[in-house]
């Protein structure tokens, strides 16, 4: 999918039907908000949306495949240049004057960029603007490596999103990826193409304090309208869409809020880069007992389970130098996965975890080099980690990925009576190993899980990185109304009986696969 980002002159193509008149209205006030602030109309309009993953959670990291597709929730970054006879007025310094469409909640901003530097970053405050300066970083960053001698201009911004902050649909990928197109268009590239965009997002949210695995980034942009959306990131990134099979009532996914927020670029040190932390230990302790040398790879921490998985059935040399004879290349990916996973318990075999003095030990360095090497660039805080149970949901979710995709690709082999059941069983299976082996669930999803398969959801599970958020379930057309009656009688009412009908609006939507990154 190397292919550019699309510019386009109108919205209809963007968003289902429904939404149009909406998002018509919507895109006015952001056109005349941008002229009330800055006393011209915008270049254009950067946009990127949320996604809400299928199946392949917390697998990203680890270079394993994930199913997500694109919301029509997105991030919307209205942008100009400053005149440049004013521009550089002062000295040659670039000023990026950032605002929001809610002045209250997300003030105004101002940032000073030298001619060869790029915007400072505090990743210990949790500012609207970081975002924004991650792509900025990030584009120029990109500019640079054709341009040795480029140096940014100033940029009036005006920001408006409706992707829910902490609520697991990617807001801050999405934040970054139309930040990032934003500047390159401002800065002359054209075409704007998504691998490169793609990829200098997922490196330019690291900033941000997230050892983000790459999935968000790839949903937001390369999504197509209609379309879930494969996303591969071994041997290189690489997707593909995946049409939806035709059945009759159609096949539609809910997505349900908690109304528990779990930001994870505030609680990452407990939740989300300690899961990024344990699953590289897995890969390295794994690698150890089986006297394996892993490579360095393109996860966040340079290895990776799905590296350990490349060297064990690789015909290279393991680390006394003689020839590796534990896996037959020629093994099916599916069969390799299981082998990796039948071999967790026996070699990852302490329930109770390991302490950073027994990884420091079984990996023959102090723990002080541990944490250097693991722990320093993203912190994390834990006594014990448990390794063994990471990496059975990490093998056991890459197995699902591969079952999901194959029902999708050859319907035909099943009726609709058991292709519906069979996808809504992954998704189950997903959320169950979420919530024992990963621990990533919290007692809110569980219950909306829980609701919505008793009101005839075929598959309900938690999306995005968990502890809270959103939770998307796998339903026929024909039973959304009762399963959204139930979410909310026995969900929502009883957990904020003064619920008004706007936030129970908010609370469930019928989403239907989105439009990727746009002009």
């Amino acid at each position: 999918m190397d292919e550019p980002v699309p510019v386009t002159q109108s919205i209809e193509s963007l968003y289902p039907n429904a939404n149009i008149p909406a998002q018509q209205k919507r895109w006015q006030i952001l056109m005349a908000h941008f002229e009330e602030k800055y006393g011209k109309r915008p270049l254009f309009v950067a946009r990127s949306p949320g996604r809400v993953n299928l199946i392949g959670e917390h697998v990203d990291y680890s270079l394993y495949d994930v199913l997500p597709m694109a919301i029509a929730g997105d991030i919307l970054v209205a942008s100009a240049l400053l005149d440049e006879k004013e521009d550089h007025k002062g000295g040659d310094n670039a000023v990026i004057t950032m605002r929001n469409t809610d002045p209250h909640k997300h003030r105004a901003s101002e940032c000073t960029i030298p001619p060869e530097g790029i915007a400072d970053i505090d990743a210990t405050q949790h500012e609207w603007t970081n975002y924004f300066k991650a792509g900025f970083n990030g584009a120029v960053g990109l500019l640079r490596k054709s341009n040795a001698k480029f140096s940014p201009r100033s940029m009036q911004i005006l920001v408006d999103g409706n992707v829910p902050a902490g609520g697991g649909l990617s807001s801050s990928a999405a934040f970054v990826c139309a930040s990032a197109l934003a500047v390159l268009r401002a800065h002359g590239r054209e075409p704007v193409m998504k691998k490169e965009l793609v990829e200098l997002a997922i490196v330019s949210e690291r900033a941000v304090g997230v050892n983000s695995g790459g999935m968000d980034q790839s949903a937001s942009v390369f999504s197509i309208k209609g379309d879930a959306l494969r996303v591969s990131f071994s041997p290189q990134l690489d997707a593909a869409a995946i049409p939806f099979p035709k059945v009759e009532p159609p096949i539609t996914f809910m997505i349900a809020q908690s109304f528990v927020t779990s930001d994870k670029h505030v609680t990452a040190p407990q939740c989300y880069n300690l899961r990024v932390v344990e699953c590289t230990l897995a890969a390295e302790m794994m690698a150890k007992t089986l006297a394996l040398q892993l490579q360095d790879d393109s996860a966040p921490l340079a290895r990776s389970l799905r590296g350990l998985q490349h060297v064990y059935y690789s015909r290279g040399k393991s680390v006394d130098g003689t020839d590796l004879t534990t896996g037959d290349s020629s093994t099916t990916y599916k069969t390799q996965l299981e082998t990796m996973l039948s071999m967790v318990s026996s070699v990852l075999d302490r329930d109770d975890g390991y302490t950073r003095e027994e990884i420091a030990m079984a990996l023959s360095m102090s723990v002080s080099a541990l944490e250097e090497k693991y722990m320093t660039k993203f912190p994390v805080n834990a006594t014990r980690f448990m390794l063994g149970k990471r990496a059975q949901h990490v093998f056991s979710e890459a197995l699902r990925v591969v079952a999901f995709k194959e029902l999708l690709q050859d319907p035909t082999s099943l009726t609709r009576s058991d292709l519906l059941p069979r996808l809504g069983a992954l998704m189950n299976e997903t959320q169950e190993s979420c919530r024992e082996a990963y621990e990533c669930s919290c007692p809110e999803l569980d219950q909306l899980c829980t609701v919505a398969r008793n009101a005839g959801a075929y598959g309900s599970r938690l999306t995005g990185a968990g502890w809270g958020g959103c939770t998307v379930h796998l339903v026929p057309m024909d039973r959304v109304g009762n399963i959204r009656d139930a979410l909310i009688q026995k969900y929502y009412r009883i957990r904020d009986p003064d619920i008004t009908e706007d936030k129970l609006q908010e609370a469930v939507i019928v989403s239907e696969p989105g439009q990727g990154s746009v002009m």
